[in-house]
């Protein structure tokens, strides 16, 4: 994979049992595990230790390194952080029985062995520790200081982070002390997990290839903390000879506050979405390069922070239309809720763009014109998306740059009437979730637009029937395998019809649903009776065709 210097395999005794150091970068966030995630670490040591799993995979650990000694944890502070509070609460343990005279000798030879393997130095006069595990600047005193001495842990004057950590360890303490009673069961307890503990390591060099292997992962599935790198780098051009704590602490306001409105998962997405609103559009490998090669002063750093904590109530306005942003805003509402059926991520940055310089008649109009371009683009055409984001992209600079919105700058992404009315020709909606609803959306607007009927996609008294049943009938036993596979799913043999109906209909033959069907309040599923006398793909493909031929109307642009 691009930008990575080595990927292994590794226990942890392979990491911590050595010479290596590890250090969670100053500025990512705080330890943050709950009960939940320490029940969840000791549910699988257990079905380890009673041999039910073989081992436990902890998942990856991304490190930073120059020099093969000193590493900096990039992601996998947490459970790095978690697994050496266990190993202070078995030396915490071990040391009660030296002090209860139980085998003193012996498991003060354990302390010390553990101590040295996993935890670090500890000088026996100064009680000054030199870690393995340095964490970040708001939890390094305290696990140096109490966690790691084992001093009397203050109940009082605790920042939550704080408390997080002495809960965990405290939990882990009670666990370990209940079950083990000899020192050799507590030994050969950690000597097992340490070795069946693992994790898959990937090594980076530098930041940069840090953030590429990060957009990798998550693009397969795994959410890694890119959010965390890029906070190290913004918070390090702070964080320079004569800057103010108060700077330290706007920018950690600036940044929770985005960072909450937005969730962390969703992060990387809207620092993309955002960059391609404001800069030329870079995959998404290449985001953090250019985010470097634009922010290089504290100047830098604080304006981005501004602006991305000012942007994130739009951008997450913009992905949920019930947002109380719109509560005056009913059309634009329902926009962004046909926007969210499409599942379309492409055209936010744009509307970031359009609301934040167009009057709101203008930003009206393009998002309308957004609505349609998708329909016929991703919807009916399902034309490749990256074309669309290049265009996209190019308004929204154009927008920036004080330039008035034309739908002519739709252009490239908006399908020919031809091409359109040729592929609704031809749609099907096979049985999804999406499908279903999209269908439903289709059907809604056509029985508006022809037969003025007041109905909305979203109710849920409506549904979608299956002229021809998509489910094995004795009543259709006229329509060959091969007739059944081409029709089955397309628009044509669609229809919007009430819930009670629809149940009623079920895999009736053509002639009985008729009459169901002109029970129908809806004008274009009644009148099916009237307009086909038999049901078959002729009937199918006129029918679809008629409806592509309403639909290139109402989903139009009028573009010269």
């Amino acid at each position: 994979m691009k930008g990575i210097k080595d990927t292994s395999t590794e226990t942890f005794r392979q990491l911590l049992g050595n010479g290596l150091s590890y250090t969670v970068p100053k500025f990512q966030r705080d330890y943050s595990w709950t009960r939940e995630q320490w029940d969840d670490l000791w549910q699988d040591i257990e079905a380890v230790r009673k041999g039910i799993d073989p081992a436990h995979y902890l998942g990856y650990l991304v490190l930073q390194t120059q020099n093969n000694k000193n590493y900096s944890i990039i992601d996998g502070q947490q459970r790095i952080t978690t697994l050496c509070l266990l190993v202070l609460a078995v030396i915490k343990v071990l040391e009660d029985f030296v002090k209860e005279d139980i085998k003193p000798a012996e498991n003060q030879q354990r302390v010390n062995s553990f101590r040295s393997s996993y935890i670090g130095y500890l000088d026996p006069v100064s009680l000054v520790a030199q870690n393995k595990l340095t964490l970040n600047r708001n939890n390094d005193d305290f696990y140096r200081q109490k966690l790691v001495t084992l001093q009397k842990l203050p109940q009082r004057g605790l920042k939550a982070s704080e408390k997080l950590l002495k809960n965990c360890f405290e939990w882990f303490y009670s666990k370990v002390k209940s079950q083990f009673k000899t020192g050799e069961h507590l030994a050969e307890f950690l000597d097992e997990i340490v070795d069946k503990l693992f994790f898959t390591v990937i090594q980076v060099d530098d930041d940069l290839n840090a953030f590429r292997v990060f957009e990798t992962l998550n693009a397969r599935g795994v959410q890694l903390s890119s959010a965390d790198l890029l906070k190290n780098y913004l918070f390090s051009i702070v964080d320079v000879e004569g800057s103010h704590s108060s700077e330290m602490r706007e920018m950690e306001s600036l940044w929770s506050n985005a960072l909450n409105k937005l969730g962390g998962q969703r992060f990387p997405e809207f620092l993309r979405t955002y960059w391609n609103s404001h800069k030329k559009t870079v995959r998404k490998n290449d985001l953090f390069k250019a985010i470097r090669r634009e922010v290089k002063t504290k100047g830098d750093a604080f304006n981005l922070i501004r602006d991305l904590d000012k942007s994130a109530d739009l951008y997450i306005a913009l992905r949920t239309p019930e947002d109380e942003f719109w509560s005056s805003h009913i059309e634009i509402r329902n926009k962004l809720r046909d926007l969210k059926l499409f599942q379309v991520r492409q055209p936010i940055a744009v509307l970031m763009a359009a609301y934040d310089n167009l009057s709101l008649d203008r930003f009206k109009t393009l998002l309308r014109a957004i609505v349609i371009v998708s329909f016929r683009y991703n919807i009916i055409g399902g034309f490749n998306a990256n074309e669309q984001e290049t265009v996209y992209n190019d308004i929204a600079l154009k927008l920036r740059s004080g330039e008035a919105f034309g739908l002519n700058m739709l252009r490239t992404v908006y399908p020919a009437d031809s091409n359109f009315k040729a592929e609704f020709s031809n749609a099907e909606f096979r049985k999804t979730s999406k499908n279903h609803k999209i269908a439903k959306y289709i059907l809604a607007h056509l029985e508006r637009q022809q037969y003025g009927t007041n109905v909305d996609w979203i109710s849920q008294d409506l549904t979608i029937e299956h002229i021809l049943p998509d489910s094995d009938s004795e009543n259709w036993m006229d329509i060959d395998d091969q007739t059944f596979d081409r029709i089955v799913y397309r628009l044509g043999n669609l229809c919007l019809i009430e819930r009670n109906l629809n149940q009623d209909a079920g895999i009736l033959g053509y002639s009985d649903k008729k009459t169901m069907y002109r029970k129908s309040r809806i004008a274009s599923t009644a009148s099916i009776p009237d307009k086909f006398d038999q049901w078959d793909e002729n009937a199918v493909n006129f029918r679809q065709n008629e409806l592509a031929r309403l639909a290139t109307g109402i989903w139009q642009l009028n573009i010269n």
